[in-house]
C-alpha cells in the first residue's frame, strides 16, 4: 500500500481527533468521514502507519494521560477516569492495571511518594554509586593534582618522587 504525502497527513490528522479530548466521544465512523474515507480503509491504514488500530491509539493515549495526571497528585482517581473520558471506574482501572501493572489507587500514592520538594530529586531517581558517594566524608575525595597516569604527574611540576611535590602539599593541607 502506497501512501501519499497527503494520504499522511490525513492520517496524522485523524491521530490529533483521536488524541483531542472531546466531551462527546468520535466515532471512527466520523472521524474518516471527515477525511473522505471509508471506516475499513482508515483503520487499515492508521494500523499499517502507527501501529495500532484506532481504538488501541484512543485507549494508550487515554491512559498515558491518566498516568501523568495520577502523578501530579491534584484529581482523585475518579477525578482522573473522567477527565480522560471513561465512564466506568471499574473499567478504567483494569486496563490501567494491564497496561502499567499496577492500579491508578497504587500507582498514583508511588508516584507521589517520589515527589517531594520542587526542584529536588528523590533518592529512587538516582543512580546507587552516587547515593553512596553522598555518605562518603568529604576528605574521601582526593583532589585530581594527586591522580598521575604511569607515574607521571597530571599537572606540570614537580614530581611525587621529589621531595616536596604537589601530591604532598595536598596531603598536608588534608592533614593526610
Amino acid at each position: 500500500m502506497l501512501l501519499t504525502h497527503e494520504g499522511f497527513k490525513q492520517l496524522c490528522r485523524g491521530r490529533d481527533m483521536l488524541a483531542a479530548m472531546h466531551d462527546e466521544p468520535l466515532s471512527i465512523r466520523s472521524i474518516a468521514r471527515e477525511l473522505n474515507a471509508s471506516p475499513f480503509h482508515f483503520i487499515r491504514q492508521f494500523e499499517a502507519v502507527f501501529g495500532l488500530t484506532p481504538h488501541q491509539f484512543r485507549m494508550r493515549y487515554r491512559l498515558d494521560r491518566a498516568k501523568l495526571l495520577l502523578a501530579k497528585g491534584q484529581h482523585s482517581v475518579t477525578e482522573v477516569c473522567m477527565e480522560v473520558g471513561f465512564s466506568s471506574l471499574g473499567s478504567f482501572s483494569s486496563l490501567f492495571a494491564r497496561r502499567f501493572g499496577q492500579p491508578p489507587s497504587v500507582y498514583q500514592r508511588r508516584a507521589r511518594r517520589m515527589v517531594q520538594v520542587p526542584g529536588a530529586f528523590a533518592p529512587a531517581l538516582f543512580p546507587g554509586c552516587l547515593s553512596l558517594m553522598a555518605s562518603l566524608p568529604p576528605w574521601a575525595f582526593r583532589n585530581f593534582r594527586e591522580a598521575s597516569f604511569g607515574g607521571a604527574p597530571l599537572e606540570s611540576g614537580t614530581s611525587p618522587k621529589e621531595g616536596n611535590s604537589n601530591a604532598d602539599q595536598t596531603d598536608q593541607h588534608h592533614g593526610l
